[in-house]
């Protein structure tokens, strides 16, 4: 239950602090007062959409903080709101996420506006209410028809882009044929064009490479003058004294290896040279080659290994081509099985969503008769729709008649302002004792309602009270008569601004605010002793 919520800078309202009790909470107050500010700032704290039109005239920011029970623990929600877009939420001092605010505010309460009565006219919406109903059976059956209902869409949608693709494909069959040819008649290999114009590079440029090479090669092979042979003795000297000392070994060692480096390259060079015999026919070749390559780097990408990454997309797009008739004959099983599935599912769901329909149609009925309708019949009416989707095979619509001997129509045809609210509270009273819901709140519950149906109303809410908190918004006297606890809403003015006021009633307050809601500004001795008559009705009860 909600036990405390403190709003400042809200709107109209600067700085109030209400403390709720258990049972039956009304606030009352002049029309314009601000009652539904209230709701709107538990709606905020609840995890409503945040505006900065809630932030009064003339702040930074607006603060809604709530204090709440749920079983054994105790959780402040707060929220903050500021012009300049920022947007905090906190559960317990900590920051939290608007979705964590949300899935807390689930476990707290309930809220009906007005907006509720409008979805309660909508068919759209009935679905909706019979899922919610007996969730632990709906649950499993539903999780259990999306998932053959995305499988299924997964598989139609590879079938359709197969058919829709058919004649594309035969135009991209040839031309793809084409490309795989072109590019295995060069059939290329990764790093291959680097090699061939390292290559040409040395047959374009094989006289000055050999000439260059073949001195060098002298000047260390040279059997007298040659660098190694010099090196040789070098290291010959060293090796005679290199045991008397490491430093004498190490010179001796790093010689050893320069002559063995310097002879290696001498080796190399010899190989290079025996290789650089010019030969046009075979340069010819080579630049051939690189220009059939280059040709295909153009086409197919900038590099040989895009080229061949290209074949390979081709080439398997191609056996898909080719594969048309295995492919859509192996579509069409898959989509045959999966469509068999997802119409076993949605049988399962709509076998628990008749039973839902029934048992939660019946709830609401007996709700409905303790609401003066006492000639109606409701019943939740599941049929077929006209398409599958992601909700199911069906449809759900509320039919009632509201007197006897009359047929079931839908309740959009039929019901007034006056019954949708007496409607809505015996949807509320069945899904919230369903749920568990600590709270419920109610805004413009007593709308199109007076007289009788007006005390019907007050007494209902106040036997859901007692499993309950409620906290009513109403303009009704016979409401606020049954409220366990009171609150009026007032507002005052200065010379600059607008202020707006809570404050909870003792028994002599209450009884002049329903005199006021009695009788209006003209309070008489006999609007205070028919006030006292009315609170008097609901405290014996």
């Amino acid at each position: 239950m909600i036990d405390h919520i403190s709003i400042r800078n809200f709107a109209i309202i600067e700085n109030t602090e209400i403390d709720l009790r258990d049972g039956l909470n009304v606030i009352t107050g002049e029309t314009g007062a601000g009652k539904s500010i209230v709701i709107e700032a538990v709606s905020l704290a609840l995890g409503a959409r945040a505006d900065s039109s809630f932030i009064r005239h003339g702040e930074e920011k607006a603060i809604v903080e709530l204090s709440a029970e749920i079983g054994d623990e105790d959780f402040v929600i707060s929220r903050e709101v500021s012009f300049a877009g920022k947007n905090v939420c906190r559960i317990n001092g900590r920051m939290a996420t608007l979705a964590e605010v949300q899935e807390l505010a689930h476990k707290i309460a309930d809220i009906h506006g007005q907006y509720d009565n409008q979805l309660l006219l909508d068919p759209a919406h009935h679905l909706d209410l019979v899922d919610a109903y007996r969730m632990a059976q709906t649950g499993p059956a539903l999780s259990e028809f999306k998932e053959a209902y995305d499988a299924y869409k997964t598989i139609r949608a590879d079938y359709d882009a197969l058919i829709k693709s058919a004649t594309e494909n035969r135009r991209k069959q040839d031309f793809y044929q084409f490309e795989i040819k072109e590019i295995d008649k060069v059939s290329p290999k990764p790093g291959e064009d680097k090699e061939l114009e390292d290559r040409i590079s040395i047959l374009e440029n094989s006289e000055v490479i050999y000439n260059a090479l073949n001195s060098s090669r002298s000047m260390l092979d040279s059997e007298d003058s040659g660098i190694l042979s010099m090196l040789g003795t070098v290291q010959e000297n060293l090796s005679h004294v290199s045991r008397y000392s490491d430093q004498l070994k190490k010179l001796s060692d790093e010689i050893g290896e320069a002559c063995f480096s310097l002879q290696s390259s001498s080796d190399e060079m010899r190989s290079i040279c025996e290789m650089t015999d010019f030969s046009p026919v075979e340069l010819d070749k080579a630049i051939s080659r690189l220009d059939e390559i280059d040709d295909l780097k153009k086409k197919y990408g900038e590099t040989i290994d895009d080229v061949l990454s290209y074949r390979d997309r081709i080439s398997r797009e191609l056996d898909t081509i080719e594969n048309y008739d295995d492919r859509k004959k192996s579509l069409e099983a898959s989509l045959e099985t999966a469509k068999k599935d997802l119409m076993a599912k949605a049988s399962v769901l709509t076998e628990v969503r008749k039973e839902n329909a029934a048992l939660l149609g019946s709830a609401i009925q007996e709700e409905l008769r303790d609401l003066n309708f006492t000639d109606s019949t409701l019943k939740i009416e599941i049929r077929k729709a006209p398409a599958i989707t992601h909700t199911g095979a069906d449809e759900a619509e509320i039919l009632l008649s509201a007197n006897r001997g009359e047929p079931l129509k839908p309740l959009a045809r039929i019901a007034s302002g006056g019954e949708i609210s007496r409607i809505m509270l015996a949807i509320k009273n069945v899904t919230g004792s369903h749920f568990d819901v600590p709270t419920m709140i109610f805004d413009e519950i007593d709308a199109g309602i007076s007289g009788i149906t007006a005390s019907v109303v007050a007494r209902k809410l106040r036997a859901i009270a007692k499993d309950h908190q409620i906290i009513c918004i109403t303009h009704l006297p016979q409401i606020a008569a049954a409220g366990t606890s009171n609150y009026r809403i007032f507002k005052e003015s200065d010379e600059t601004s607008t202020y707006t006021h809570v404050e909870r009633l003792d028994e002599d307050k209450k009884t002049a605010e329903i005199a006021r809601l009695l009788g209006g500004e003209n309070i008489t001795d006999t609007t205070l002793a028919s006030a006292r008559e009315l609170v008097d009705s609901f405290s014996s009860k």
